[in-house]
């Protein structure tokens, strides 16, 4: 929480909402851990994105803040919308198969109505307006599960290729593990060979309409933001707004 708060000072917007985030339980129900305090947060979410007619940008906290919002922008924008989610992890987990009930390993599938029904949300995307980018983790399950939804992925070499054939609204969903760690090792599960700082925002300020983003998992050690790594997020937010 004190991560998501750094990284939100350090986006540059005409205005700051903060959700609160309720009391949250380790208790599991349906698969989910804290199940009740995380639809109570996206129904806060929900209610204060009703109230706001702009690009919005939604600091996390973990991936999960950004269901909603994602959500709201495939209400508003249809099927011309493509979510671009930079993350390390693929995020396809089910209830099922992540022991840890993290329900932020699930956010992708949720997207597209494969997830725990009480978190699935009124407007679901399809497969095809999803790309996964720098992916360097995750499980068998998850991999099978994008094969068999025929979600595309782009690696990190390549990264670059996520601009082929994009046109219409983006959404630009980044999770901070993304990143290479020796270069932005704030985050809870950092992953090596990952993306360089300055091409992720040289890819990203050349999208065209990009509509939301969120950028999440930032954690600092006791809330202390390196001057480097809070220029990095300076910069993200730059690319994402300008």
């Amino acid at each position: 929480m004190a991560g998501a708060r750094r990284a939100a000072e350090l986006v540059a917007a005409d205005a700051l909402v903060t959700v609160p985030v309720p009391d949250t339980s380790s208790d599991k129900q349906d698969g989910i851990r804290a199940l009740a305090s995380i639809k109570e947060n996206l129904d806060l979410t929900r209610e204060a994105l009703a109230g706001i007619d702009d690009l919005v940008i939604t600091v996390g906290g973990d991936c999960g803040v950004d269901l909603v919002p994602i959500a709201a922008a495939g209400a508003r924008h249809g099927d011309a919308l493509t979510v671009l989610w930079f993350d390390a992890h693929p995020d396809c987990f089910t209830g099922d198969t992540l022991p840890s009930g993290a329900f932020h390993g699930m956010v992708v599938r949720t997207l597209l109505g494969d997830g725990p029904a009480a978190l699935t949300q009124e407007h679901l995307l399809t497969a095809r307006q999803v790309v996964l980018a720098g992916l360097r983790a995750g499980e068998a399950s998850e991999y099978e599960y994008i094969e068999r939804a025929g979600i595309r992925t782009v690696g990190v070499d390549d990264l670059d290729a996520v601009l082929d054939g994009l046109s219409g609204p983006v959404y630009v969903h980044v999770d901070l593990d993304v990143l290479e760690p020796t270069r932005f090792g704030s985050v809870c599960y950092p992953e090596p060979d990952g993306v360089l700082p300055e091409r992720l925002t040289d890819v990203i300020s050349r999208l065209g309409d990009v509509v939301g983003a969120g950028i999440t998992e930032h954690a600092p050690a006791d809330g202390d933001v390196r001057a480097d790594e809070a220029e990095v997020i300076r910069q993200l937010g730059a690319a994402l707004t300008r």
